[in-house]
């Protein structure tokens, strides 16, 4: 089935919908019979002995010479398979890592290499090839012999061997390169390749890890065989505290053994799928944009994001723009209408001048030299009139949200009188604008990307599932639409921060190889408008530096919501294609194709070439539309070119509906998953389920920046959605403890870091008791240890020392900085014992109670725009503060009485005092953040969180003073020694 990359457009002016002429692009599909390369397809060759060349002589991995010579040269030298080292071959030049051999080299060989390998591979494919494609042969790479020079004056051996040298071991011939066989080798190199962590940063941490895990063995061992008799159940508490966290500690530490890097080609994909005068064959993108409360998510920032996007740096014929407004909102349509116009201005300046990043908020704020690099004298002129049409665009976007706050009693209203449909905005029909189309260019005619506005039908009778069900009214209407074979998500406050984002995606997508199981690629998320210390640890570097690069090793990382690119195959319910052991998997620039127009790539297996069969419940699986149902099962994407405008739109609009999804699987096994609010971790935990692989990129350039709440109440807010969507994972039949374990597709350490994220909230239930005993232990005079020798003092010291050096070990390899694992520890604590708590609260009366439905609040995306972070300072009543500002308060007075015990019982319990002080003062610490939010900048707080946590801090201070008072007592003669009639 043949991809249409073309869209219907929508003029802004009137109701006229005009056609695009869609381009057909065919792919040849071809095959070579022989022993191939496993790496590029191409034949294996022979040796300038005649022999079969064999690259790896422990495995036989079957490996052409061109691909072992690029391994050697450029890549980590290794054989793909069994990971030896390859070693130098007769023939092949010298690389830096060879040892030294006793026989005398084979300088002549290095030169004549190539001519005699080509010689070879023609006579051996004399059979198979035409004569008239000889004339094909591979061209050396200088026009005059080994033995002259530029000018034809000859050369010494010791010459020769020096000028061959300096030329970067380049293989020279005797005669002129040629520049289409030249293309032809760059295309058959992979398009991207993992890159290890290097072994001198890996296994130090690695050791680490397993000397901390030894000691914690040795600790436990002394804990639980010496028990504190007069504070046993103070002793048990706290043993069994210790063992949860240390069980957490390990389910966390084991997916995090194989960490990896990869590394894309963007070259040798423009060189494959970009060719010079021929059709572009990089594959469609549908891009879905998600926003639903024009309040909390300013309209300002989504037309940044939209922006960015139309201004990527790709086809313009190939990228369709889906914007989703779930509030129905006439402030966010007429955002759009306007970004619209301004994108014919903004997309052409983008593309001529290089700029980034392509969002003008960010473009035209960042304090940087903007003229560097910049070749073309008409920039300064041409920038500074741009930057004054944004601030006319600002102008415009600012008085539609100062209009949109006087709200007509009679609901607002088009420019031709007409309702907004969307008045109701818990009840209203399906909207549908397309707002700029493939054949509606710029000023000066350039194409530009489809715009669509869509509101989806709400009806008060329906459940909507928030998010993901508008993510699933997304998939349906750019089915219908554009049915790219690829999607991007992202969130209203992501814009794209570096254009040749989807190029890296398609780096894995169109790979030979891997890509056709490939589900989704993840990409970093990076954010604006922090503070400078990142006091709530709001950049999430632990997760996106470190979690997902090791998960990246197994299976591939999860999908966190935003800044993904999926394969629509996958989000339609589809299983990864069975790979054989031996697969025939190839791609050719064979003899023929250079006879042919297209001098297309092969890139089809046998399975591919067969088309997708209508199952016999595709309707209860897709739904009733025919038109969305074979566009799902279209395998190459494309809409049906013998339907109507008229006839889409129409199909679009009931896709769209509320009933659509009624009897039928979407959210279950098809689209995005309904039944949690962490749908992002259920969508990617039943894809890898399925068997489908995921990859994360890590550009150096960040390829998506954003905003985050700085606020207090926001941030607890927000860690408090994703512990709830995880317990609601947890409590389900899609539970990663057992769920999947029939198709049996999920590795072992891919389960273990999907019941990580499942079940870590729990940790707050022994972290909160383990922040409160030190303060018991202050006021009552006991510990949780008795008097340690020597011995057990070695083992805690060392315990200590290894949690330190393993993190600062894994800081080493990751590249994250000290101070920023520091403030995610620091946060880890705050969130566990307020939003993780509650957390666990809601799940269990949700789950055995049914009496707490989760609800997705949405948090404010608005930019700090005075730049003094306001927000940092501002304090919100929620009940998530009142628990760690208890275990605050109550720390505080613990000091104070331990210091007041150690005052009144003398100078021998300062000793124990100083050890009971170290872990109370430990758990201050990691709480500062939270009581710089909790006091503001004016020193305020509101006054029900004072008032509650010193009513409960007291409550929990009489309590232990009545049981145990530290109050000095007066010692009277031992019984033991005197006797009972002393």
């Amino acid at each position: 089935m043949e991809a249409k990359s073309g869209l219907f457009a929508g003029s802004l002016n009137s109701n006229e919908l005009v056609v695009i002429q869609k381009q057909n692009e065919p792919k040849a599909v071809k095959n070579l019979d022989g022993q191939d390369c496993e790496i590029c397809g191409d034949s294996v060759g022979r040796t300038v002995e005649g022999d079969l060349f064999v690259a790896c002589e422990e495995c036989g991995f079957p490996v052409c010479r061109p691909c072992y010579e690029y391994e050697r040269k450029e890549g980590s030298q290794n054989c793909p398979q069994c990971h030896t080292r390859y070693k130098r071959i007769k023939g092949s030049p010298r690389v830096e890592g060879d040892e030294d051999e006793e026989d005398v080299d084979d300088i002549e060989q290095e030169f004549k290499m190539e001519e005699e390998k080509y010689k070879l591979m023609h006579q051996d494919n004399m059979n198979s090839i035409d004569d008239d494609d000889t004339k094909y042969r591979e061209q050396p790479l200088y026009s005059h012999s080994i033995g002259e020079n530029s000018d034809g004056a000859k050369l010494d051996n010791k010459e020769k061997t020096d000028e061959w040298k300096q030329q970067g071991n380049l293989l020279i011939e005797t005669d002129a390169v040629d520049p289409e066989k030249a293309m032809k080798d760059e295309t058959r190199q992979p398009l991207s390749r993992k890159v290890a962590i290097p072994s001198g940063r890996l296994s130090p941490y690695r050791m680490m890890v397993v000397a901390r895990l030894i000691l914690l063995l040795l600790f436990f061992e002394y804990r639980i065989s010496h028990p504190v008799p007069d504070a046993i159940g103070l002793w048990f508490i706290s043993v069994s505290c210790e063992i949860w966290l240390a069980l957490s500690w390990i389910v966390d530490q084991i997916p995090k053994w194989f960490p990896i890097d990869r590394e894309t080609y963007l070259d040798r994909l423009s060189v494959r799928f970009e060719p010079e005068n021929k059709p572009n064959m990089l594959s469609p993108i549908d891009i879905f944009i998600t926003t639903a409360d024009p309040i909390k998510e300013p309209p300002l920032v989504t037309a940044n994001t939209v922006l960015s996007i139309l201004a990527l740096d790709y086809p313009a014929n190939k990228i369709s723009c889906y914007v989703s407004d779930d509030g129905a909102s006439m402030l966010t349509f007429e955002a759009l209408q306007e970004t619209a116009e301004f994108a014919q201005k903004w997309v052409p300046f983008c593309k001529q001048f290089s700029t980034e990043p392509r969002a003008p908020e960010k473009y035209f704020s960042e304090k940087i030299d903007f003229l560097k690099d910049k070749l073309q004298p008409t920039y300064v002129k041409e920038r500074r009139a741009m930057k004054r049409e944004y601030e006319e665009f600002k102008v415009r976007i600012n008085a539609l949200v100062a209009k949109s706050m006087r709200v007509p009693s009679e609901g607002w209203s088009m420019k031709d009188e007409t309702p907004w449909p969307g008045n109701n905005t818990k009840d209203h029909p399906s909207m549908i604008q397309i707002l700029l189309g493939h054949n509606g260019g710029d000023s000066e005619g350039n194409e530009l990307p489809s715009l669509v506005y869509i509101s989806r039908e709400k009806r008060p009778a329906f459940q909507h599932h928030t998010k993901a069900g508008a993510m699933n009214a997304l998939l349906r209407v750019s089915a219908v639409l554009s049915n790219a074979p690829f999607v991007l998500n992202l969130d209203c406050n992501h814009y794209v921060n570096y254009s040749k984002v989807v190029r890296e995606a398609m780096c894995f997508f169109m790979d030979i190889q891997l890509g056709n199981s490939i589900a989704f690629v993840q990409f970093p998320l990076r954010f604006d408008s922090l503070d400078r210390n990142d006091r709530y640890a709001n950049k999430n570097t632990i997760l996106f530096d470190i979690n997902l690069r090791c998960l990246d090793g197994i299976q591939g990382p999860v999908y966190i919501g935003s800044g993904c690119i999926f394969r629509r195959k996958a989000l339609n319910g589809f299983d990864p294609p069975k790979a054989s052991k031996r697969s025939r998997v190839v791609q050719v620039h064979s003899k023929q194709d250079e006879n042919e127009e297209d001098g297309s790539i092969i890139e089809a297996t046998d399975e591919e070439k067969q088309p997708l069969q209508l199952d016999k419940d595709t309707e209860n699986k897709f739904g009733k539309s025919t038109l969305f149902m074979n566009s799902s099962l279209t395998e190459e994407g494309g809409v049906d070119p013998s339907s109507t405008q008229e006839v889409l739109l129409k199909e679009a609009i009931h896709v769209m509906s509320c009933s659509y999804e009624d009897r039928t699987l979407w959210g279950y096994e098809v689209g995005m998953s309904y039944g949690s609010i962490a749908s992002d971790i259920l969508t990617s935990l039943k894809m890898h389920t399925r068997g489908w692989r995921s990859v994360y990129c890590m550009p150096k350039r960040a390829p998506f920046r954003g905003t985050a709440p700085i606020n207090l109440t926001e941030r607890l807010n927000q860690v408090l959605r994703w512990a709830v969507g995880s317990l609601e994972i947890l409590f389900s039949h899609h539970c990663p403890i057992w769920y999947g374990f029939k198709e049996g597709r999920l590795k072992l350490l891919q389960r273990i870091a999907y019941i990580n994220s499942t079940v870590y909230p729990f940790s707050a239930l022994p972290l909160i008791i383990y922040c409160i005993v030190p303060a018991v232990c202050l006021l009552t005079d006991k510990f949780i240890t008795p008097s340690v020798g020597t011995f057990a003092s070695l083992v805690f010291i060392s315990l200590f020392i290894s949690i330190f050096a393993s993190s600062i070990l894994e800081l080493r390899w990751s590249g994250v900085s000290l101070e920023e694992w520091w403030r995610n520890q620091q946060f880890w604590v705050i969130g566990s014992i307020s939003a993780h708590l509650f957390a666990i609260v809601q799940g269990l009366m949700g789950r055995f109670l049914g009496r707490f439905n989760a609800h997705f609040n949405i948090v404010s995306k608005a930019p700090d725009d005075d730049g003094e972070f306001n927000e940092l300072y501002t304090i919100r009543w929620t009940v998530l503060l009142i628990p760690p500002t208890t275990v605050t308060i109550f720390n505080i007075i613990g000091i104070v009485a331990g210091f007041t015990d150690a005052i009144n019982s003398g100078e021998h319990e300062w000793g124990a005092l100083i050890g009971k002080l170290f872990f109370s003062s430990w758990v201050i610490a990691h709480l500062y953040p939270f009581l710089k939010g909790l006091m503001g900048r004016q020193n305020r707080t509101p006054t029900l969180v004072v008032i509650w946590s010193v009513l409960l801090a007291s409550i929990f201070s009489l309590v232990w003073v009545r049981i145990d008072p530290f109050v000095l007592k007066t010692k009277g003669p031992d019984v033991k020694q005197c006797g009972i009639s002393c």
